[in-house]
């Protein structure tokens, strides 16, 4: 699944040149995806609770399986956006249990290691996405890269029917009744999904219309409702009296704000590397592939290093190496030098590594196992909720300076465009990786506060 977005994110350009869309239509291929995933995590992690996380992880593989195939097939880019929601919401159903299964195996004292093979598991398919997309999309075309993620599903579908066990997994499986928390379910998804489209403003509207200032609104009544019914339900979706434990508190935060903070780069760096800089898929997938190396090298290490040291150190290190690279995409110019733009995306691999892990072991510290199934959903929901929320920023700021200047054109188009579109470009580029510096920064204050969880913590 990792694979997937990392190979689309690559695609966008082309996906723009055969479909004629500008970059603020092409970016719903793959806002879209966080988005769906993001608002119906949480509730289908609840879910998981009820059915069994066996048979829901076999469901979700099979929903992303045949979101593939429509997406091969897509004829148009409305029809292709329709095939990422029904793949994402495949995604969702496996992110929702995936750290419940894998950490519900391993002792306490492990939990960093086990974290850190999670973490190491997305650098592999971050890292195998640049390198086998751009070969794919420059000989077989866009659509077969749809193919290239199904396979692998349909291989998964059939090792966890046999090796997947119930009673190792921690599994539980309950009738589906009036216990169910659907008003909370309902009202997260819906108000988060509200939020990202206000902030995304698909539409182009005035920032200071009625339809923006009433979506902000009406997205934080919904979670203002949300709040009071999560705390007044017997059996919430989600336990909000986590939030009174401050080691759960901060490290939540840090987590959103982290990846809010850093979901920019692998977004934003291969439009700027194909579209404006003039490289085509298999150099952009060669160029993006050593950040996801910087990646895997330090997720493995942090994650079992934090179950000796403690998470705050690595945390710690990770997101202020984050903020540095930020500060230094934002200073990208079309005359860069090509080893400059590398190391700093590899430095920006090696950051993410280091704070995912053991920032994930601070939160779990915090939940008993019996609460890992709503835990799994929640931490993804965090991290999708940061990063499509800050992808949306980073467009919403792209593309209103090049509107603002009369500069939006086609993706393909920015590499041979004039000189008053690339410097829009760039200024919006720049503006852009600041704001997410700032970001950072509280991500980074939100790191020091979070403190090593005990019983007495408050």
């Amino acid at each position: 699944m990792v694979l997937d977005f990392s190979i689309v994110t690559l695609a966008l350009s082309s996906i723009a040149d055969e479909f004629n869309v500008t970059l603020r239509a092409v970016t719903w291929v793959a806002i879209s995806t966080a988005l769906v995933t993001s608002a119906i995590m949480l509730p289908l992690g609840r879910v998981s609770d009820i059915t069994g996380r066996k048979k829901f992880h076999i469901a979700g593989l099979l929903f992303f399986v045949a979101g593939a195939i429509m997406a091969f097939s897509s004829q148009n880019l409305t029809m292709l956006i329709t095939s990422r929601v029904v793949m994402s919401i495949g995604a969702a159903m496996g992110q929702a249990v995936v750290f419940a299964i894998v950490v519900g195996v391993f002792p306490d004292k492990e939990r960093g290691k086990a974290l850190g093979m999670i973490t190491t598991m997305v650098a592999i398919g971050a890292a195998s996405g640049p390198i086998i997309a751009g070969p794919v999309i420059q000989d077989l075309g866009w659509r077969a890269i749809f193919l290239v993620t199904a396979v692998p599903n349909v291989i998964a579908i059939v090792a966890a029917i046999f090796i997947l066990d119930d009673s190792r997994i921690g599994s539980t499986a309950r009738k589906l009744g009036a216990k169910y928390d659907l008003p909370g379910a309902l009202s997260s998804a819906a108000g988060l999904t509200l939020l990202i489209l206000t902030i995304s403003n698909p539409f182009a509207l005035e920032w200071g219309s009625i339809y923006i200032i009433g979506g902000f609104a009406l997205s934080f009544s919904m979670f203002a409702f949300l709040i009071w019914w999560e705390l007044r339900v017997p059996e919430p979706m989600l336990n909000l009296r986590f939030f009174k434990n401050s080691t759960f508190s901060w490290s939540s935060s840090t987590r959103f704000l982290a990846f809010m903070g850093g979901s920019a780069t692998f977004f934003l760096m291969p439009i700027f590397v194909q579209s404006f800089m003039g490289y085509d898929q298999r150099s952009a997938g060669m160029i993006m592939f050593v950040g996801a190396v910087g990646m895997g090298l330090t997720s493995q290490l942090s994650g079992r290093l934090s179950d000796r040291y403690g998470f705050r150190i690595f945390t710690f290190l990770g997101i202020g190496l984050l903020l540095l690279t930020n500060i230094g995409f934002s200073f990208f110019k079309a005359d860069t030098e090509l080893w400059i733009v590398m190391s700093v995306l590899f430095m920006n691999g090696i950051a993410m590594g280091l704070w995912m892990a053991p920032n994930m072991s601070a939160t779990l510290s915090t939940v008993s196992r019996g609460d890992l199934g709503s835990m799994s959903a929640f931490l993804n929901l965090v991290r999708n909720a940061g990063s499509v929320i800050g992808q949306a920023v980073a467009i919403a700021v792209i593309s209103g300076i090049m509107l603002s200047r009369g500069a939006e054109v086609e993706l393909n188009e920015l590499a041979d465009a004039a000189e008053n579109v690339t410097q829009a470009f760039l200024v919006g580029w720049s503006i852009t990786f600041l704001v997410l510096t700032v970001v950072t920064a509280i991500a980074l204050f939100a790191a020091f506060r979070t403190k090593v969880y005990t019983e007495t913590s408050k």
